[in-house]
């Protein structure tokens, strides 16, 4: 299949006076045309099961759906991208209501009675796979705490409480598995090799400034204190200059696969979610830390052969087990354009819009489908679309449209600068 290489036009940054605002003006246009007229219609009126509720996220290239199964992380983060478009870009009541009919599938069937997320349902509701996953539980957290906001806004105050207890509840149930996410599913032997992984720690960075409204203060400084110190102080390795993906209980290196990989596009996107912390907690240095690992982790994980970021690498240098290290995802590059075109917006770093130009071109020019709405998700090394689907079971409404929505806005707010 054959990528649109030529279809978007490099629009270089130039950063000297009279000559950054209209750069940054036709990039805004160009993120918000493509999130506002393409990305979200294609949600919109493809994913929506008006006979059962919820989400179709198995999409084919053209939104056809080709299978029916419904995934309780993707339906979060479908609820979630709905709602954040309400509070935050226009709230236009068809958002407000696909948030809503999403929210009240995850409600009546996405848990067992007590808040425990299951993994997959089917189309009506019955589960298929049991709550071992701990991100079924974060994305129902955003889920619902960012509609709660909605609703209230909107005046529908009862039932906004009632999302928001729900998301507080589910909350309280993830900081309560962070030494053992996966708990009675896990599947290691009793007495093996205990690693602690990077993720979870990660994403509760953006979690608990998802959900501020909604907690008291002293939880909220107490949830970001712990998570920053995870992520900054734990699995980022000075003698690497890099984050790993896992380590020893002990908080040591490990040599084993598992302890050697690195996900440069999991460490990327969490910076964008330090830097916010820093922002919110009025810690330049923070942010400054969170920028220069950013750009560290780019320029180690960028293919100098064929560009683009890898998926895995081996922090010795090793063989990786898995089959699609060498791949390169959508969600790596768009997390990597919100970490450093913010990057760029709160240090003024040149090198971040060095950056996120060449990463821009690369990302519009391999990933964004010409002839119909929403990206691809999956390239080989080379840039080739491997998958010409638009969702799936790990792919849905929320990396494409949440990078479009967020680098928007920086560079509205750049322009304006200008």
């Amino acid at each position: 299949m054959n990528n649109n290489k030529a279809s978007i036009q490099s629009t270089p940054l130039h950063t000297r006076e009279g000559q950054g605002g209209g750069s940054f003006r036709t990039l805004a246009d160009l993120y918000r045309s493509e999130l506002l007229d393409r990305t979200i219609p294609f949600w919109l009126n493809k994913s929506q099961d008006t006979e059962f509720g919820g989400y179709f996220t198995c999409l084919d290239r053209d939104g056809s759906v080709y299978d029916t199964d419904k995934f309780i992380w993707l339906q979060g983060r479908e609820v979630w991208m709905f709602s954040k478009l309400y509070n935050t870009v226009e709230p236009r009541q068809e958002w407000l209501d696909a948030a809503i009919q999403g929210a009240e599938f995850l409600r009546k069937y996405g848990h067992d009675g007590n808040f425990n997320w299951y993994f997959a349902l089917d189309r009506e509701g019955h589960p298929l796979v049991e709550p071992y996953n701990i991100f079924s539980y974060t994305f129902a957290v955003i889920a619902f705490g960012q509609l709660s906001i909605a609703l209230k806004s909107a005046g529908q105050v009862e039932l906004g409480e009632e999302y928001a207890s729900i998301a507080k509840r589910t909350f309280d149930i993830v900081l309560s598995k962070t030494d053992n996410p996966k708990g009675k599913w896990s599947k290691a032997s009793p007495g093996a090799r205990a690693l602690k992984t990077f993720d979870l720690p990660m994403i509760l960075c953006n979690v608990a400034l998802e959900i501020e409204p909604l907690l008291e203060p002293a939880f909220l400084q107490k949830a970001i204190d712990d998570c920053l110190h995870e992520v900054m102080d734990v699995f980022y390795r000075p003698e690497l200059g890099l984050i790993v993906e896992a380590l020893g209980k002990d908080g040591n290196l490990v040599d084993c696969f598992d302890g050697r990989k690195l996900n440069p596009g999991h460490a990327i996107e969490a910076m964008w979610f330090v830097m916010d912390l820093g922002k919110r907690l009025n810690r330049p240095e923070l942010i400054k830390q969170a920028v220069d690992i950013c750009l560290a982790e780019v320029e180690y994980g960028w293919d100098k052969e064929y560009d683009g970021i890898f998926y895995f690498m081996d922090r010795l240098g090793k063989p990786r087990h898995e089959l699609e290290f060498d791949q390169k995802l959508w969600w790596v590059h768009l997390e990597t354009l919100i970490s450093l075109i913010k990057g760029y917006q709160l240090t003024g770093d040149q090198r971040c819009l060095d950056w996120f130009q060449r990463v821009h071109d690369y990302t519009w020019s391999h990933f964004r489908d010409p002839e119909y709405p929403e990206w691809y998700g999956y390239l080989n090394r080379q840039g080739e679309v491997l998958l010409p689907l638009k969702g799936g079971k790990w792919k849905g409404c929320f990396h494409v449209p949440r990078g479009l929505m967020n680098v928007w806005k920086i560079l509205d707010d750049l322009a304006s600068r200008s």
